[in-house]
C-alpha cells in the first residue's frame, strides 16, 4: 500500500470505513469482541499478514512447540513485514494469550504496524509500556498452546467473526477493527475522505442550530451548501 493511500485511510474512522462498506454490499466487516488494549492507541491503518490457530490437541501443543522454528507464529514475529498489520485468528478463545511483552516489542522493533487477535494478549501491562498498538479480545495469563494448537501461515482467516484474507487492509481506532478487501481498498479510501469532509460540515450546521431532518443525511439543499463551503476550503 503506497503512503499517499495510507494516509488517507488514516484520516478516516472505522464507522465511515463501515459505512462506505455498506454502500457497497459488504456487511461483515467490523471484527466483534476486538477492541484497543490501551487508550491512545490512535488510528493504524495497514494491509493484513494472517496467523490461524486451531483447537488445541495435546500432542500438537506441547511446550516444546513455543520454541519451534517452524511455528507459524514465531515465524510471523520474523516475517510480517514492516508497516503491515500482523492479524491473528484465535478461535475468539479470550482465555489464552497469543501475544506477550517479548513478541510485541520484537515487533516494534522490526517496524510492523500493529497486531489484531481475537483471543487476549498475556502480559498485558508489559505490552502496553512497549507502545506497540494492539487490538484483542482481551486479557489472560495462559499461553496459547493451553488452548489453542498452530494452524498456519499467510492464509485466509476468521478474527472477530470477519474473513480476513493476506493483503486485505486493516483500518483500526478506538471504536475497533474494519477489514477493507483488497480490491476495493482505493474506492473505499476516496469516498471515505469524501464523507468525512461532508460530516465535518453537517456537524458545523448542527452546531450552528440545523435541525437534523435534511441536514443529516443531507438534503439536496445542504449538500449545494457543503459545495460552496467545500469551495472555500480547497
Amino acid at each position: 500500500m503506497d503512503a499517499e493511500l495510507r494516509a488517507a485511510l488514516t484520516t478516516c474512522s472505522t464507522a465511515t470505513i463501515t459505512m462506505q462498506l455498506l454502500k457497497r454490499g459488504i456487511r461483515a466487516t467490523a471484527m466483534r469482541g476486538v477492541a484497543p488494549l490501551a487508550g491512545g492507541q490512535g488510528r493504524v491503518v495497514g494491509e493484513a499478514y494472517t496467523v490461524r490457530f486451531i483447537p488445541m490437541r495435546e500432542d500438537l501443543s506441547a511446550p516444546a512447540v513455543l520454541g519451534a522454528r517452524e511455528n507459524p507464529q514465531r515465524r510471523a514475529i520474523e516475517e510480517c513485514p514492516a508497516g503491515a498489520i500482523l492479524v491473528m485468528d484465535g478461535l475468539g478463545n479470550s482465555n489464552v494469550g497469543t501475544l506477550g511483552d517479548i513478541l510485541a516489542e520484537r515487533l516494534r522493533v522490526r517496524g510492523v504496524a500493529a497486531c489484531v487477535t481475537d483471543s487476549a494478549v498475556r502480559d498485558a501491562e508489559a505490552v502496553v509500556a512497549t507502545g506497540f498498538p494492539v487490538w484483542c479480545g482481551g486479557r489472560a495469563a495462559p499461553p496459547n498452546n493451553t488452548g489453542l494448537a498452530m494452524g498456519d501461515l499467510q492464509t485466509p482467516i476468521g478474527c472477530g467473526g470477519v474473513a480476513v484474507i493476506p493483503g486485505d487492509v486493516m483500518v483500526c481506532d478506538g471504536d475497533g477493527v474494519a477489514v477493507i478487501p483488497k480490491a476495493m481498498v482505493e474506492s473505499v479510501a476516496a469516498d471515505a475522505v469524501e464523507q468525512e469532509r461532508v460530516e465535518t460540515f453537517v456537524l458545523e450546521r448542527i452546531r450552528a442550530g440545523d435541525a437534523v431532518p435534511g441536514t443529516y443525511p443531507p438534503n439536496e439543499e445542504t449538500l449545494s451548501a457543503y459545495e460552496i463551503w467545500k469551495q472555500g476550503r480547497d
